[in-house]
């Protein structure tokens, strides 16, 4: 498996920037986003909009792993509060 991280031109609210991650992450945010009916730029935003001083790679990241972890353990929260996923539709 490749763990390159790579840097991917992406519009966050409207804005051009960039996000800089391995495949891993940016394979698994497509595949939520389309479990979700969400186009990525629609998540990309949810995401940007909820978090806390996170540089937006980070804040995929963490995401990612949010929802994986609330799938694998749904009747055991996170530590962190999941900020992340309030305001993201089918969740």
């Amino acid at each position: 498996m490749n763990s390159a991280i790579v840097k991917r031109s992406v519009v966050v609210a409207g804005k051009k920037t960039s996000v800089s991650l391995e495949d891993m992450f940016w394979l698994a945010l497509k595949e939520i986003a389309a479990q979700k009916r969400m186009a990525l730029g629609e998540m990309l935003d949810t995401i940007a909009g909820g978090r806390d001083n996170a540089n937006m790679s980070s804040a995929v990241r963490q995401y990612v792993m949010q929802h994986y972890y609330s799938a694998a353990q749904p009747t055991r929260p996170m530590v962190r509060p999941d900020f992340f996923l309030q305001n993201v539709t089918g969740t």
